[in-house]
């Protein structure tokens, strides 16, 4: 504000000494005489001002056609000029308008219109890193790989854009099916940029895929490091990973490095299942039942399951029956109201020949919770009691059409596996498999098999008897392999 005040207050004073001046000018009556051979000017004081004023004018116009001239001739000399600096701005102008049009077009899904946008900027502005990067991605997703890998390749030469290009080629690869060609590619990548969080997945799939399951692990450390990853996931996955170690020596027939393997993979993860029943098997080959035991307790405590009841079946693989069941209480006492616990303890009497145990170890399981297995377990029972042939089938028919229960699905695509595995076979998701039951529980048959019920006999409906943990204690077979 003062600033503004002080140039008013600077231009009223100049223009009130113009006038000042002017008016003595006038007043002093003096003139000036100017000869120039026969010609001679008589000019007034204000008149000689205003042709003074001219003179300059004239004078400055002159310096500027001569230095616009010279400007010329450097310039058709090849020489740096304002002219060539207006042409160069112009052109540079011309093609960061084709380059973002092209952009444009290729997050618009044209991606022709892209690549001839790309073109004509590379007409303006050169061979640059944006041009190239524009038409390689353009030419990729219209399809004309040799144009996109030809764009790739070109960004390799400069260091600064290298990164980019191997990511291009390896993702081009990857569409092509070329896994050994990509992993090298995603190896390079991996090593220019050890940080980038895509890169790191997609090597550590590719590994995973080709069963390096020492490099994997050495990946999925680098990805813990650079904080992509949680630590607790970290020790989940890299307990897969060590599993499948385990597995691949175990095939090998080199069990001392497989009971090392499969022994920290369930020491990282001791809620990974299979890497429980591993390790209590590798226990067992060293004649440890008693860490076997413990370890398969423990797994229990997590989460009930078949593989965990196999395996603790093999700790007394000669048994009878009844030090079977009583051993068995250590697992069964732990969830003694889980569904899995409750058909163990059923399948166990079933194998005992003790029918009434096993229907009351099912209680209302086939009411409440109907699966393929428990029905069959009731199947069985209504057999071993002596039932009507026509109710067992009932129950057999039910079991045709139930839901088969939990199982290994995907979390991400929802397939359903028979085994477990660290990479689901539909849509390549690591570590996605967890033991549920799928979305979908069962479908339609198309034999009619819903209707067999009514053509074999609907199943009795017998009264659940309570459950009798000290019967149960006193009685043991060995558990249905799973």
């Amino acid at each position: 504000m003062l600033w503004s005040l002080i140039k008013i207050l600077i231009f009223v004073a100049l223009v009130v000494a113009l006038t000042f001046g002017a008016s003595q000018l006038m007043e002093s009556g003096g003139a000036l005489r100017l000869a120039v051979g026969d010609l001679e000017l008589n000019l007034g004081p204000l008149q000689a001002v205003i042709a003074a004023l001219l003179l300059i004018l004239a004078v400055w116009l002159f310096l500027k056609i001569v230095g616009f001239l010279f400007a010329v001739l450097r310039f058709l000399n090849g020489d740096e000029t304002a002219v060539s600096r207006y042409f160069d701005r112009s052109r540079e102008q011309k093609g960061l308008r084709a380059l973002s049009e092209g952009m444009m077009a290729l997050a618009a899904g044209e991606p022709r219109t892209a690549m001839s946008r790309a073109a004509k900027a590379r007409k303006y502005l050169g061979q640059n890193a944006m041009t190239t990067l524009l038409n390689a991605q353009a030419a990729q997703q219209a399809g004309d790989s040799r144009r996109a890998q030809e764009s790739y390749k070109l960004l390799l030469e400069d260091e600064r854009t290298r990164f980019v290009g191997v990511r291009g080629l390896l993702k081009q690869k990857l569409d092509e099916g070329d896994t050994e060609t990509a992993l090298a590619l995603a190896q390079k990548a991996f090593e220019i940029n050890p940080r980038h969080s895509e890169t790191q997945d997609i090597l550590l799939k590719l590994q995973a895929d080709l069963h390096d399951w020492s490099g994997a692990r050495s990946t999925l450390t680098a990805k813990m490091k650079s904080g992509a990853l949680p630590k607790s996931v970290y020790k989940r996955r890299d307990a897969v990973l060590a599993l499948q170690t385990a597995k691949d020596v175990f095939d090998e027939n080199a069990s001392i490095e497989a009971r090392e393997a499969a022994i920290l993979a369930n020491k990282q993860s001791p809620d990974l299942i299979p890497a429980a029943a591993m390790a209590a098997r590798s226990y067992l080959a060293q004649g440890n039942k008693k860490y076997a035991t413990r370890v398969l307790k423990k797994a229990w405590e997590a989460e009930p399951h078949p593989d965990l009841a196999a395996a603790f079946a093999e700790i007394e693989p000669d048994e009878t029956p009844a030090e079977r069941l009583k051993r068995f209480r250590t697992l069964t006492a732990i969830h003694p109201d889980h569904d899995e616990t409750r058909m163990l303890i059923a399948e166990l009497s079933l194998a005992a020949e003790d029918f009434p145990g096993a229907r009351r170890a099912l209680g209302d399981i086939v009411a409440r919770h109907p699966t393929q297995r428990a029905l069959t377990i009731m199947a069985a029972v209504e057999r071993g009691e002596g039932g009507d042939e026509a109710v067992v089938r009932g129950w057999l028919a039910r079991a045709l059409t139930a839901p088969r229960g939990p199982q290994w699905c995907c979390d991400n695509c929802q397939t359903v596996h028979a085994n477990w595995a660290p990479i689901c076979d539909n849509c390549g998701g690591f570590d996605t498999l967890s033991w549920r039951e799928p979305t979908q529980k069962s479908t339609p048959s198309a034999t009619g098999t819903e209707l067999l019920p009514l053509i074999v006999g609907a199943p009795a409906a017998r009264p659940a008897e309570p459950l009798d943990e000290d019967v149960i204690d006193e009685k043991a077979v060995e558990p249905t392999s799973k």
